[in-house]
């Protein structure tokens, strides 16, 4: 109870107060409380089962050994060739209110718990991409470890790597990258030059929940011209380095999510653009085509213009396994909360290691044959690298093996006609 006393307390205050307290995220969810305590009062609110401590998993391939030499192009990198991880992005990668029991404790950003930063533990208590990455190479760095509060500056010793901002727009993204090749150029205890990276970014929700309060900053033009100065900038100055950049949902299926609690009133706070519209609204299908720019667009980026083929110590990978997802669903049909935080916006743990499950899988996988998740709620294994093309896929990756077979192909029908050739000359 003194627990709940003192979040109450940081509420009431920030309430009046919360011009001080930063971000507009954290405005936004002011606002929620404030009608939230008009109508209900100052109360507990009930809690939600997160249900994320499993126990007991093992993550076993054929081959999880390094390379022999360290690789210097990023086409032959494998899982155990990763030293550094990063990510940035918004509130999905800063893990807000992931384990979270009310929504009082919402503005908490689990970072440790994060889908691809998140080193709590092991892989047996927490499935995460660094996790699953130190089963490869236990040395790897730059996961988050602890929990910060989104109206803070986060400590590197707390988040690590993970440098998302709580709300952050795209146009804020290269903020972002600025601050990662600063940190990283002075990092102790690793190789800047020589140490192979592994960035994911994921970013543009907000840019569709804040669309109609202004159409020009975010804008399809906007988030593309943004996105490729981040790109860019990553491009020119990180040597050894692979950014898997994950593709954006379909945002209008967070609709679905209302079980008419008290937390859901957040949700008209956080993504007001998308969730207020009525349905079949001109609003609403405006946002839904803007969402739909989004993914072509990114598409067209990153797999079809070539602009990141180019260096062949870096590689930026479009990772599409949410691209069509759907909201989590139980036995019986109906929306799983068990996956969603309290505030009925973001993910609760469960959500986050179904996250890392579709990441790694398609960072295994290649383009044009990379699997995608219906729902949140369905089950996804973990896959290990294959024995003939062991490494993290690229688009060249494929390219190779392609031509590699090609020849081999070509070598084999040469040696089959010379042969045939030859008896018949006999």
């Amino acid at each position: 109870m003194k627990m709940v006393a003192t979040q109450l307390t940081v509420i009431v205050c920030c309430l009046y107060l919360h011009q001080v307290c930063g971000l507009d995220w954290m405005g936004n969810y002011m606002d929620g409380m404030k009608e939230q305590i008009s109508q209900f009062g100052l109360q507990q609110f009930p809690e939600k089962y997160t249900g994320w401590i499993h126990g007991g998993r093992s993550f076993e391939c054929p081959d999880m050994s390094p390379s022999i030499e360290p690789p210097t192009t990023a086409d032959y990198v494998r899982p155990a060739d990763v030293k550094i991880v990063a990510a940035l992005g918004d509130s999905l990668t800063a893990a807000i209110g992931a384990n979270a029991t009310n929504v009082l404790q919402i503005p908490t950003e689990y970072r440790q718990l994060s889908w691809s930063i998140g080193g709590y533990s092991n892989l047996s208590d927490l499935i995460t991409l660094p996790n699953i990455l130190k089963t490869f190479n236990p040395h790897v760095v730059g996961f988050a470890k602890r929990s910060t509060l989104s109206y803070k500056p986060a400590a590197l010793e707390d988040a690590g790597l993970n440098l998302a901002v709580t709300g952050a727009n795209t146009y804020e993204l290269s903020e972002q990258v600025r601050r990662l090749i600063d940190t990283l150029k002075t990092l102790p205890g690793i190789s800047f030059e020589d140490d192979w990276k592994v960035i994911t970014i994921f970013i543009g929700a907000n840019d569709l929940c804040d669309y109609c309060k202004d159409k020009t900053l975010f804008s399809a033009e906007n988030f593309i011209q943004y996105m490729t100065e981040s790109l860019d900038m990553l491009q020119e100055e990180l040597p050894r380095s692979i950014v898997n950049v994950v593709q954006l949902f379909h945002i209008h299926r967070l609709r679905q999510v209302n079980d008419h609690s008290l937390g859901c009133v957040l949700q008209r706070y956080f993504c007001s653009c998308v969730i207020q519209p009525t349905e079949n609204s001109p609003e609403l299908l405006e946002i839904m085509e803007l969402n739909h720019q989004f993914q072509e667009r990114l598409e067209r980026l990153i797999q079809t213009s070539g602009r990141y083929d180019t260096k062949k110590d870096f590689a930026v990978v479009l990772q599409p396994f949410m691209k069509d997802i759907e909201p989590a669903v139980d036995q019986d049909g109906l929306i799983d909360y068990s996956y969603i935080t309290p505030d009925c916006f973001h993910l609760t743990v469960k959500g986050h290691e179904q996250m890392a499950r579709g990441l790694w899988n398609n960072m295994l996988q290649p383009e044009g044959n990379k699997s995608l998740m219906k729902r949140f709620s369905d089950e996804v294994k973990l896959i290990c690298p294959s024995e003939t093309q062991p490494y993290i896929y690229t688009r060249r990756t494929e390219s190779e093996t392609t031509r590699s077979s090609a020849s081999r192909i070509s070598a084999l029908m040469i040696t089959l006609l010379c042969s045939t050739v030859m008896v018949v000359s006999t």
